[in-house]
């Protein structure tokens, strides 16, 4: 099984058209287009029912103390954290591969709606959903793909692995507004094969994978 971008190599960089932010000279970042990539997969196993998609930042500061505080960075040392960017399930097996900007095309203030979710299938709330919960101009429930936005002042670059699971059941027993780790509970057991692919982005350019 393999899984593959026409928006990015593995380990190389996501361009930042696919991202939730661009680095910006005197404001340290701006809004970007938000576009999911392109993903294709092949040599999908038997008895494949449905296929399900995570994206996850591993790179997250475990403390927010230091997140985009002017004369502050954010130091290598510190633990990390997941974040979830994408949550997509009961997806068809056998589709065409996943077009750079269907499921996400620009940024929408408190959340994009969901869970239903372009050909059939389902996006759960990723992580921008807790993120924002104190931000009264941006707080909601954010389904389906938000892109890469790590600390301006992170020293290390983020990774964001893309994780396709092919499936031996139809449907996901989740409900309407399920988060990354019920995700992967309700897969256990039904996973045949799985493939993933990862990106690199940074929003301070002196950073260090």
């Amino acid at each position: 099984m393999k899984l593959t971008s026409e928006s990015f190599s593995d380990m190389g960089t996501i361009p930042g058209r696919c991202t939730f932010a661009v680095p910006d000279a005197k404001t340290h970042v701006r809004l970007s287009d938000n576009r999911n990539p392109q993903l294709g997969w092949s040599g999908l196993p038997a008895g494949t029912r449905s296929l399900a998609l995570v994206c996850h930042d591993y790179d997250v500061p475990s403390k927010p103390d230091d997140v985009n505080k002017e004369g502050r960075q954010i130091p290598a040392t510190l633990p990390r954290a997941d974040f979830y960017h994408w949550l997509l399930v009961d997806l068809k097996p056998f589709d065409k591969a996943i077009a750079e900007g269907e499921f996400s095309n620009g940024i929408t203030a408190r959340g994009k709606p969901g869970p239903q979710a372009p050909r059939g299938a389902r996006q759960g709330l990723n992580d921008y959903t807790s993120w924002f919960a104190g931000d009264a101009d941006m707080k909601g429930d954010y389904y389906g793909y938000d892109g890469p936005c790590p600390p301006w002042n992170d020293t290390i670059v983020h990774h964001y692995v893309f994780t396709l699971y092919a499936l031996d059941i139809e449907s996901c027993p989740l409900p309407d507004d399920f988060r990354g780790a019920g995700l992967l509970a309700a897969i256990n057991g039904h996973i045949l094969d799985s493939a993933r692919i990862t990106g690199v982005y940074t929003l301070n350019l002196s950073a260090k994978t």
